[in-house]
């Protein structure tokens, strides 16, 4: 389950979800991307979604402007179950 939520462009994470418009499909699932890469540049938020070498789209935002993200919910944090030692029978 994902949330859409809105906060200032300073919080976005790497993997939050941006809206790019319909483009060339106009089913509105596919205009979300997923964002790859955050960066701060002269002041300013740079959001890059795709592969930054390859095909990819960059949204440039003010630090402190409100932009609607899909967030994924953090998983919950399982503890590993305790190792055996492995014991080695000797004869």
């Amino acid at each position: 389950m994902t949330n859409k939520i809105t906060v200032a462009a300073s919080e976005v994470k790497v993997n939050d979800h941006i809206y790019n418009g319909t483009g060339s499909n106009a089913h509105p699932t596919f205009a979300w991307e997923t964002i790859t890469e955050v960066r701060i540049e002269d002041g300013l938020i740079l959001l890059v979604t795709g592969n930054v070498k390859g095909q990819h789209s960059e949204f440039w935002f003010e630090s402190d402007e409100q932009i609607a993200v899909m967030r994924y919910p953090e998983p919950p944090a399982s503890e590993a179950p305790p190792t055996k030692a492995h014991v080695k029978h000797q004869h």
